[in-house]
């Protein structure tokens, strides 16, 4: 078995339930966001990310990162060196501080700090879908 194949093929897999997660949290925050603190629906919400982040997103993005690198060595030094693939390094990057960003709103959400609004968390579940869609033409294209 081609070993560079099978690292690809895990690391899509991992890359998928990544951005599941990614796409799904903001709109549980859309929700959370019409509960008042302490109810049994908050409680239920805060317990559904905390879970989500914590067992699914967590792990699929080390995994994702973790196959990422195996891959970028299995190509070597010169891959390195293409547009395309710094380019899709500081996407990913990108993606990674969405990610962190995400769990300093569940925190929010925990502790009845958030101050934004549904609006905001509709909005920026936008962005994980923007930053994949770039990904997927630079991998899949790579640009010089």
């Amino acid at each position: 078995m081609n070993i560079y194949l099978l690292l690809k093929a895990l690391h899509i897999i991992a890359i998928i339930a990544w951005m599941a997660g990614l796409l799904y949290l903001p709109r549980i925050f859309v929700y959370h966001c019409q509960t008042s603190y302490g109810s049994e629906s908050h409680e239920k919400f805060v317990q559904m990310e905390y879970r989500l982040l914590k067992y699914i997103m967590n792990p699929a993005m080390i995994i994702s990162w973790i196959l990422g690198i195996a891959l970028l060595l299995q190509l070597g030094h010169q891959a390195s060196t293409q547009f395309w693939l710094q380019a899709k390094l500081v996407l990913v990057l990108a993606m990674s501080g969405f990610h962190g960003f995400l769990g300093s709103c569940r925190k929010k959400f925990e502790a009845n700090t958030n101050q934004r609004t549904e609006n905001f968390y509709r909005l920026i579940n936008e962005i994980p879908t923007v930053l994949m869609i770039i990904i997927v033409f630079l991998v899949i294209f790579k640009p010089i």
